[in-house]
């Protein structure tokens, strides 16, 4: 069983306004309202592929009700605990505005809340796979995500898509998984520690000083240069997108992570494990980048039919 960990879901309001003048009443011309969260887009992609997941986190007050219930409608399988106080974050992205966002604080996770998870964690089996993935909450510690690490039985595979610090930490726990983008990359190794050659010389050294660090495989998102792969075998994969129009780039990296865990579990054999792995990660981040909204198990597949006959 694969399992998504989200502390700090939302409910993301995505509205269309032309034309938008500050200081002034603007009207919507379109609206969409729809649960968001790194983990939880994990779990969407996951469900929409077929593959069994369970989604875990926080959820507070009435906003978190409609978060479970708008999960509950899409058949995602939730086991989120409920916040005592506060309330989730709601989200406002303007679409005509590029790279406009307001986003919520969300609720503070108490004590009691955070070990009851903690609790969850620790019961994994040796068989699953927990994502961890996005920013530790505003006011929790920087080695959170390396602490429920710390708590799972030695073989439970853990992806770990987060940057910085919290990146940092998890390494030395020898994630199965970290996906970087290119730039989160290059911000964590600083200019010192890059090596002269090719942009592709140069990711694959930046990726091959990640796994000195302890991180067993290192797919790096590349928007829309696609992706490259260090496997722990040391094979190096990397490819250009397929062919598309970017609509929306949310969620995309949520997609590669769900794609990869697909493929990886769906190869036929250990041999081609990777390279699935790798060209259904591609497929899936492309994919919800050519549309609104996160990507179906029918514009996936097109698109790895494409990368795999390649």
């Amino acid at each position: 069983m694969i399992y998504t960990v989200t502390f700090n879901p939302s409910l993301d309001y995505i509205v269309s306004v032309p034309e938008f003048k500050p200081g002034r009443t603007n009207r919507t011309q379109e609206e969409i309202l729809t649960a968001g969260g790194k983990g939880i887009n994990v779990s969407l992609v996951l469900t929409a592929l077929d593959i069994p997941n369970t989604a875990l986190g926080f959820t507070a007050g009435f906003v978190g009700e409609e978060i479970r219930r708008q999960l509950q409608e899409r058949e995602i399988c939730c086991d989120f605990l409920t916040l005592p106080e506060g309330c989730s974050r709601i989200n406002v992205k303007l679409k005509n505005l590029e790279g406009t966002e307001i986003n919520g604080r969300g609720p503070t996770i108490d004590e009691a809340s955070l070990s009851i998870l903690k609790g969850k964690i620790a019961h994994l089996s040796d068989h699953d796979i927990l994502v961890l993935s996005g920013s530790i909450p505003s006011g929790m510690s920087k080695t959170l995500y390396a602490e429920l690490m710390q708590l799972l039985p030695e073989q439970v595979k853990v992806v770990v898509d987060a940057a910085g610090e919290t990146l940092l930490h998890t390494l030395p726990l020898h994630p199965f998984l970290i996906k970087p983008n290119r730039d989160e990359l290059e911000e964590l190794l600083t200019g010192k520690h890059r090596e002269a050659g090719d942009d592709s010389d140069a990711l694959r050294c930046m990726a091959r000083r990640l796994q000195k660090l302890g991180a067993r495989n290192v797919l790096i998102s590349m928007a829309g240069d696609g992706a490259a792969l260090l496997d722990e075998n040391g094979e190096w994969y990397q490819h250009p997108a397929p062919e598309g129009t970017l609509v929306n780039g949310v969620g995309a990296g949520d997609s590669m992570v769900a794609g990869f865990l697909a493929g990886y579990q769906q190869a036929s054999s250990s041999e081609e494990a990777f390279q699935k792995a790798f060209l259904m990660g591609l497929a899936a981040g492309s994919a919800s980048a050519y549309q609104e909204g996160l990507a179906g198990q029918q514009e996936i597949r097109e698109l790895y039919d494409q990368l795999a006959t390649r």
